[in-house]
């Protein structure tokens, strides 16, 4: 573990969030780490303790946080194992990086309709060696363009220097690691929250898809937030299920539709916190821009996500972690990095969860700030600007890591996990802040399981 690298993070994600340059002490222990051409557990630590230190500072706990960088390093791969049944699995067969004429492409298919997009293009095949003759005929730069233009998801291998003068790049680079506005709408009176629960009686509606989002949300929900997730009719997210949803519950809603549109209304002039992952545009395309929302909900906290950054050609492009890993010179300089035959990317999808945990990180400091100042808030994090944090500041040369080692029996709870797809061992917290303990109200359970509407009052 580098603890100069570790500081540095915790400076820079503490100065992202309050515009504070010192941070509070936090405690590191556990000190294995990922092998990795980046210091990815060091930014798991301290994006997590961020999370942490911002719940204490919500409810005034002055206790310091630790944290387990071995165990925030298992955090950042899976947190849930199933007994007597295998791993979902989590990757579509087609997904995953191929040998194009001139370089290197990745190819993102877990979607049925991003899989449909790809095969609009290169065809029908029938398995990936298959595919992987017909990908070797085309430049990457032009299936890449081909791909996103039949409204699927790809991303050609570039390395640092080229993504660093490319347009998007460069304005990725340009933008702040969360981007903070204050809503003139005033919010409710506040009421008060308890140093052992920060977030009870607090309404979170989740919009949000796949890893970095659900991250965010279910650190909200193990401080005690009621989090309600909406998704589509026809959206499915099988393997994450288990590992994703804990103390949520999940509904659909239809959007595009009167009746779904009024019912999300409803839900929205209830909540709280909203969370979404959309591309920039998407909610405003659908009649709900950031003015609108905070009519509908006045002083709502509302924090997005987005794949490729708010600003430059890429900002409503679709994309993820593996996406955003290839494009802008991570899994190149792990090729390099590891003198590999093939792009290497990070040990896990580390922006994904990293962002994940400062999306909470500003759920929470937005909530302090709406209490202090009656005002809504909206914070925007990106993808792209969280591997441009990682990027700025690789390992040196000579640094040598092994990684956190096989699950040992100590780091998963002792009490069985019971959830409606089966059974498993959860893995024990990484955190530590005395009297502010992550607890969870629910297993994980499938989307569409619950209905769309807030639980009463208790």
């Amino acid at each position: 573990m580098d603890s100069n690298l570790a500081a540095l993070f915790w400076q820079q994600l503490w100065h992202a969030l309050k515009g504070e340059i010192s941070p509070p002490p936090m405690i590191l222990q556990g000190y294995e780490v990922f092998a990795s051409a980046f210091p990815v557990s060091e930014l798991a630590a301290t994006s997590m303790a961020l999370a942490a230190q911002s719940a204490a500072g919500l409810v005034g706990n002055p206790e310091k946080v630790t944290v387990d960088i071995r165990l925030a390093s298992r955090w950042f791969q899976r947190t849930f194992r199933p007994i007597n049944r295998p791993l979902p699995v989590a990757w579509d067969v087609f997904a995953g990086d191929y040998a194009t004429a001139d370089g290197w492409i990745r190819l993102h298919t877990n979607a049925p309709h991003h899989r449909q997009a790809m095969e609009r293009v290169l065809g029908k095949q029938a398995d990936r060696a298959a595919l992987a003759k017909v990908v070797a005929g085309w430049q990457k730069q032009t299936l890449e363009q081909a791909i996103i233009d039949a409204g699927g998801c790809a991303a050609e291998m570039r390395t640092l220097a080229e993504w660093q003068q490319h347009p998007q790049g460069k304005c990725v680079a340009q933008e702040p690691l969360i981007a903070w506005e204050t809503q003139t709408q005033g919010a409710p009176p506040a009421w008060p929250l308890p140093i052992a629960r920060p977030l009870r009686g607090v309404k979170v509606l989740d919009l949000t898809r796949v890893i970095a989002g659900p991250v965010a949300t279910r650190f909200l929900a193990g401080l005690g937030a009621e989090v309600l997730r909406l998704d589509p009719p026809d959206w499915e997210e099988p393997s994450l299920e288990e590992e994703m949803m804990q103390g949520k519950r999940c509904a659909r809603l239809d959007l595009k539709s009167a009746q779904g549109r009024q019912q999300f209304e409803q839900l929205l002039a209830q909540a709280d916190v909203l969370v979404h992952g959309y591309r920039a545009d998407a909610l405003e395309k659908l009649g709900y821009d950031s003015t609108r929302r905070q009519q509908l909900a006045p002083g709502l906290v509302d924090v997005s996500l987005n794949a490729w950054g708010w600003s430059g050609p890429w900002r409503n492009r679709r994309g993820y972690d593996s996406l955003v890993q290839m494009a802008c010179g991570i899994a190149d300089a792990g090729q390099r990095w590891q003198a590999a035959d093939a792009p290497s990317p990070l040990p896990v999808q580390a922006l994904d969860h990293a962002t994940g945990y400062l999306m909470a990180a500003a759920v929470l400091e937005g909530m302090r700030r709406r209490i202090a100042h009656r005002s809504g808030i909206t914070a925007r994090l990106s993808l792209a600007r969280t591997a441009h944090l990682l990027t700025s500041h690789p390992y040196a040369a000579n640094t040598a890591a092994t990684g956190p080692g096989p699950t040992q029996p100590h780091d998963e709870s002792d009490t069985l996990e019971l959830t409606p797809l089966g059974m498993g061992y959860r893995l024990r917290p990484p955190l530590w802040l005395p009297g502010t303990p992550l607890l969870w109200s629910r297993s994980g359970s499938p989307l569409g399981s619950a209905s769309a509407n807030w639980l009463p009052d208790r």
